[in-house]
């Protein structure tokens, strides 16, 4: 993977890429996260498959836009990155929130779609409830507390049984949240709160789409999970048995079988 900078339209975007493949996979990470949270499952598909990440505006090194960034604009920067890149169609696949912003993208940009990949994310919007629950963590972090939310989330998103396991890569994403500009958490939590509901435009589409979830994810609980599934008839689904929120990690081999095969044989 070449790690580097460039100008995604006015964003300079870090970004990393592995330059070789016929078929583009772009890999968009999650909220309090960065794009080195994939670094030990990239090499599952960069023999097969060109590969980008990146870390998307707000979170990583890459540029804070302004006081909210909105789906829809992050969407924006991907496409500017792909025109900056050479690249007119690809893969995207998005995790928890990395996933809003596929859905933005196949809203605007459906034509540079071969796919979208919703990895333990949903096309519904926040109720109230995650909204007010998204206020609070920006009046924690406004007010100098973003160490409650590293206490808490990168916990939460594994599986109560794989936390022993996998306690480096918990300690890790911890370390993300504290490095991570307060600016960035600020603009891409207001940027949550406001996205639209993505359910009717997916069922209209006609790009191809996979939904991969984890059966015991603390933030789409199962029976959330199985409505989304049901909801979306004309998506492929595979289902993360031993997995919470964080499948890339917790069976990375199932989770990247299943975006080869599907990006591979999706015509």
């Amino acid at each position: 993977m070449k790690e580097k900078f460039i100008m995604a339209g006015s964003t300079a975007l870090h970004i990393a890429d592995s330059c070789k493949g016929d078929r583009c996979v772009v890999l968009l990470h999650g909220y309090l996260e960065s794009m080195y949270v994939w670094d030990d499952f990239l090499p599952l598909l960069t023999p097969s498959v060109r590969v980008i990440a990146l870390d998307i505006p707000g979170h990583g090194i890459s540029e804070v836009k302004g006081e909210v960034h909105t789906m829809d604009m992050m969407a924006a920067t991907v496409r500017d990155m792909l025109d900056a890149l050479g690249i007119e169609r690809a893969t995207l696949v998005g995790h928890s929130m990395g996933g809003y912003v596929s859905l933005a993208f196949c809203a605007a940009y459906p034509e540079r779609l071969d796919g979208v990949v919703l990895l333990s994310s949903s096309p519904s919007p926040d109720d109230e409830v995650k909204r007010e629950n998204r206020r609070r963590e920006i009046a924690l972090v406004r007010a100098g507390k973003k160490d409650v939310l590293a206490r808490v989330a990168p916990e939460t998103g594994f599986a109560e049984a794989n936390r022993a396991r996998l306690k480096r890569y918990i300690d890790d994403l911890v370390e993300q949240v504290h490095i991570t500009e307060d600016e960035g958490i600020v603009a891409l939590l207001g940027g949550m709160i406001e996205r639209s509901d993505r359910n009717e435009m997916l069922r209209a589409s006609k790009v191809p789409q996979l939904f991969i979830l984890g059966k015991h994810d603390n933030y789409i609980p199962l029976a959330a999970a199985e409505k989304i599934v049901a909801d979306n008839p004309q998506a492929r689904v595979v289902w993360l048995e031993n997995s919470g929120h964080m499948g890339f990690i917790e069976e990375p081999q199932k989770t990247a079988d299943a975006i080869l095969d599907f990006v591979l044989h999706e015509e």
